[in-house]
This record gives structure tokens, C-alpha cells and sequence, in this order.
């Protein structure tokens, strides 16, 4: 079961959201947000939202495509299974409001499973919260900064994808 591709981005959770979608779905989905905030990850089929318990400190996002299907990870605080498709081949990790962090080009377009899973999560907002107590009226923006890159353990999400099909047709009507 070989790795395809592998792209790994660093992105700050804007209102504690960090989003993968297709480059063509940038339209934002309430009912898919909503769904993070009560299981960490939600989506609609073309984009993915996944919800950090802090604002500040930038998360990892990597993005793994497999040959063929993958096993449940292990050693994360959590996982969850995910379908996203890609009309354009082209996934963008976001920073909600602040614009995208980066992207990634996958082998071919269409309908990808996989999972996504967890790690750090609990750990950064500790970090976070103590951070925040540290920080006072007189300190720069560049000493702050250095604060939220000094985490201990960065928060990460890991998306592992394999192809199952084609696209669906685009219906010029819509």
C-alpha cells in the first residue's frame, strides 16, 4: 500500500477552524461547522472543517493520498472517517477567515475516503491557556508570536485519503 503524495502545511485555526476543500468549494457551510464542534471534524462531501480548542497557535496539517485504503490509525487522541471530492485535484488547507495556508495537487481528481485523525489537540490548548496568562499589557507582537511557536506540542491533523471513483458530473444549471 504505497504513499502516493504527502503534503504537510502549517495553519493558524481562525475562529478555531482549520478547513481543507477543493479549490472550487470555497463556499462556506454552517451545517458542516456545526458538525465540528460537536465531533472535531465536519463536512459536506467537498469540504472539510476541522475544529482546534485554541486560536492562536499555528496546527500541522498534513495530507497523505494511499494507494488503497489504510487502517484505523493508532496513537492519536481521535479519528474520524471522511469522503472528500475534488473536481479540480486541487485541495487547499484554509485558515477560515484568514485565507489559505497552502495547497496540494492530487494525483488525479475525483472521490477520495479515508479518515482523519488527531493529536496534540488537548495538549496545545493547556499551552494556549497558560500562554495567555503570561502574556501582558507590554509585550510585543513579535514576542507574543515567539510565545505560540514556542508550543511543546504542536496540535496535528493528518488526512489519509485513497481514490474510490470519478467525479460526479458537473450540472451546468447549477
Amino acid at each position: 500500500m504505497p504513499l502516493l503524495v504527502q503534503a504537510t502545511t502549517l495553519a493558524r485555526p481562525s475562529y478555531r477552524l482549520v478547513e481543507v476543500y477543493d479549490s472550487d468549494a470555497y463556499l462556506t457551510d454552517d451545517e458542516a461547522i456545526a458538525a465540528a464542534e460537536r465531533n472535531v471534524v465536519g463536512g459536506n462531501g467537498y469540504h472539510l472543517y476541522m475544529l482546534s480548542l485554541q486560536s492562536d497557535l499555528k496546527v500541522e496539517v498534513t495530507i497523505r493520498v494511499w494507494e488503497a485504503p489504510q487502517p484505523s490509525p493508532v496513537d492519536v487522541e481521535g479519528f474520524t472517517p471522511v469522503s472528500l471530492e475534488s473536481e479540480t485535484g486541487v485541495l487547499v488547507v484554509g485558515q477560515f477567515a484568514l485565507g489559505p495556508a497552502g495547497e496540494m495537487s492530487l494525483p488525479r481528481s475525483g472521490v477520495y475516503e479515508g479518515t482523519v485523525s488527531w493529536s496534540g489537540r488537548a495538549a496545545a490548548a493547556r499551552y494556549h491557556e497558560q500562554a495567555l496568562r503570561e502574556i501582558e499589557g507590554d509585550w510585543s507582537t513579535t514576542r507574543i508570536r515567539q510565545l505560540w511557536d514556542d508550543n511543546p506540542q504542536p496540535e496535528q491533523y493528518i488526512l489519509d485519503l485513497w481514490y474510490v471513483r470519478e467525479p460526479e458530473p458537473v450540472d451546468d444549471d447549477d
